[in-house]
């Protein structure tokens, strides 16, 4: 008897990041979809707005195609260097937030090294208050300064890798933990 094609043989996962704009994004991603053959891993790519034609707008396309990906992902591997600044790429810190609801384990990397207090304090003029709070100078308003190396709701709900191919074994490992867990419990 014929396996139905639309049952996956390996674990999905959504490949989240700025990595769409790359000037090498194609290149990229193929480099990627070979990390997760080489694990048994299945990549989920971001949309790239070649989706189905429709009457909808074309982001509205490719937030509906990432969201389907999203919620058929067993794991997200999510790149969360800076991007364009000192924090990553909002629309993948949202993706990592929806996963994250979906109860869906986050593995992310091109996290720097360093908190980021740290960062902050050498890309603005910062100083502790009298309290010993570490503010903006210009603004008075507080940097988060708990020695993580992203905000704390980001920090504490994933992993952090060095590399790509470092946060795709990550994944691996923690969905066969997970799939030994559960057929462990009847």
């Amino acid at each position: 008897m014929n396996e139905p094609t639309d049952i996956p043989t390996h674990p999905r996962i959504y490949l989240a990041g700025p990595d769409v704009f790359r000037p090498d994004a194609r290149d990229h991603f193929v480099r990627l979809k070979r990390a997760c053959d080489a694990l048994d891993l299945a990549a989920l790519l971001p949309a790239d707005g070649e989706e189905e034609p429709s009457p909808d707008a074309l982001e509205k396309r490719i937030y509906e195609a990432n969201m389907q990906r999203l919620r058929g992902a067993d794991g997200v591997v999510a790149n969360l260097a800076s991007f364009r600044g000192l924090e990553p790429d909002s629309g993948t810190v949202f993706e990592v937030g929806a996963a994250i609801a979906l109860g869906i384990p986050v593995v992310a990397y091109g996290v720097p090294d360093g908190s980021y207090a740290d960062r902050a304090q050498a890309a603005l003029k910062c100083a502790k208050d009298a309290n010993g709070v570490l503010r903006e100078s210009a603004t008075g308003i507080a940097v988060e300064d708990f020695g993580q190396q992203l905000n704390l709701m980001l920090a504490c709900s994933i992993h952090i890798e060095p590399t790509p191919e470092a946060a795709l074994k990550k994944m691996a490992g923690l969905l066969a933990a997970r799939r030994a867990t559960t057929a462990g419990n009847p």
